[in-house]
C-alpha cells in the first residue's frame, strides 16, 4: 500500500518521544542532565512514554484498513495471517536482541548500573523470541520490547474478531460497510476502556490496550460511512470515551482518542494522504520500528562510554545525551537498511514459496 504522510509523521514523532523517554528515564547521563533542566528531564521521563498510544491507535487503524476496509476481512486463513505477522515483526526483533545482548556486555565492561540487563539465559532468550517474556514476568533484554509482544497479541485479537464478525450466509453488497465487526470492536473496546485498562495487573495483555487499538480501527470504519451513519457511530464512540474519562480520567486514553479523531478526520477530508509534505518526517516514520528496536542498546553504550571516559560534568553529560539521541537515529537507519528491509524481503520470498 502507498505510504500515508500523516501516519508517517505520527510514527516519526512518537518514536522520537520514546527515544527521549528512554534517555531521560535510564541514567546515568540523565541524572546529571537533570541538574541543568530538571523540569524537562522529568517530563520526558514521566510523560513522553504516552507516545505508545499513538502506535496503538495507528496499528488498529492500519490493521483494519488492510484486512477489512469494509468490515469484512479479506483473508481466508487466520493462522497463515498470524504466521506472516509474526515473521515480519519477529525477524528484525530477534536480530535486535542479539545487538542488545552485545551492547549490554560492552556497557557492563565500562560501568555498573541498574539499567544494564543481566547476561541472558537460554530460556529467557527463547521466551523473548516467542514474545512470552512479559507474560512469564522475565527480565527484559532491552527496554520497550514488551510492546512488540502486546502488538502481536492485539493483531491476533483483531483477527479473531474479524473472523467472528464475517458474514456466514449472504455477503454484504460491494462497497457496503458490514457493521457486525464494528460492533465487536466497539463492545470489546468498551470493556477494555471501562475495566481492563483501569487495572495495571493486565498491562502485559492485549485486553489492557485494546481500547486504544479499537479506537484506531473504528476511526477507519466510521470515516468510511455515509454522513448520517457516520454521525451516529461517531457519537457512540465519543460517548464511550467521555464515559471512560469520567469514570477514571487517564491522559493516555485522551491522547488515544485525539489521535483516532485526527486519523478519521484526515481520511474523510483527504489530508491523511497528502499532509504533511516532509521528507524528514516521512523517513523517520519509515525507520521508526528500527529506531524503536535499536535505541536502548545504543543509548546504553553511549551512557557507559560517557560514564567511563568523560568528566562527571553536567554540561558534558548533557552533550552525551544529545550524542546518544543522534546515535539512536543513525543506528536505527542503519538497522533499517541493512537488517530490517533485507530480512523482510527474505521473509516475503520465503512465504511465497
Amino acid at each position: 500500500m502507498k505510504r500515508l504522510p500523516l501516519i508517517d509523521a505520527l510514527k516519526a514523532i512518537a518514536s522520537q518521544m520514546i527515544v527521549l523517554h528512554h534517555l531521560a528515564f535510564y541514567g546515568p547521563m540523565s541524572d546529571l542532565t537533570h541538574q541543568l533542566a530538571p523540569a524537562l528531564v522529568s517530563w520526558f521521563s514521566q510523560h513522553a512514554r504516552l507516545a505508545v498510544q499513538v502506535f496503538l491507535v495507528v496499528s488498529g487503524f492500519l490493521t483494519v484498513r488492510a484486512l477489512a476496509p469494509h468490515g469484512v476481512w479479506q483473508a481466508t486463513r487466520p493462522w497463515s495471517l498470524l504466521g506472516k505477522r509474526y515473521i515480519n515483526i519477529a525477524m528484525p526483533y530477534m536480530a535486535s536482541l542479539l545487538v542488545a545482548i552485545g551492547c549490554s556486555a560492552l556497557a557492563r565492561a565500562w560501568m555498573s548500573h541498574s539499567s544494564i540487563p543481566a547476561p541472558p539465559e537460554l530460556g529467557q532468550f527463547l521466551a523473548h523470541a516467542f514474545l512470552l517474556h512479559s507474560l512469564l514476568e522475565l527480565d527484559s533484554l532491552s527496554a520497550g520490547v514488551w510492546y512488540i509482544a502486546v502488538d502481536f497479541q492485539l493483531f491476533a485479537l483483531a483477527v479473531g474478531l474479524l473472523w467472528l464478525g464475517q458474514p456466514r450466509h449472504q455477503p454484504p453488497q460491494s462497497g457496503h460497510l458490514h457493521t457486525t465487526t464494528m460492533g465487536l470492536f466497539f463492545g470489546l473496546g468498551a470493556v477494555s476502556l471501562l475495566w481492563f485498562n483501569r487495572n495495571a495487573g493486565w498491562d502485559n495483555w492485549a485486553l489492557y490496550f485494546f481500547g486504544a487499538y479499537a479506537l484506531g480501527g473504528l476511526a477507519w470504519w466510521i470515516s468510511q460511512q455515509a454522513v448520517r451513519t457516520r454521525g451516529v457511530w461517531a457519537a457512540g464512540v465519543w460517548a464511550l470515551v467521555a464515559l471512560a474519562l469520567v469514570v477514571d480520567f487517564r491522559s493516555r486514553i485522551a491522547l488515544a482518542a485525539s489521535v483516532a479523531l485526527l486519523l478519521g478526520w484526515g481520511h474523510v477530508h483527504g489530508f491523511l494522504y497528502r499532509w504533511p509534505q516532509s521528507t524528514v518526517l516521512a523517513y523517520l516514520g519509515r525507520i521508526s520500528y528500527a529506531v524503536f528496536l535499536m535505541n536502548f542498546p545504543v543509548a546504553l553504550v553511549v551512557n557507559a562510554a560517557f560514564t567511563r571516559f568523560a568528566p562527571k560534568d553536567a554540561g558534558i553529560q548533557t552533550l552525551g545525551v544529545v550524542v546518544a539521541w543522534m546515535a539512536c537515529i543513525a543506528a536505527g537507519a542503519a538497522f533499517y537498511h541493512w537488517v530490517e528491509e533485507p530480512l523482510r524481503r527474505l521473509a516475503q520470498r520465503w512465504m511465497q514459496t
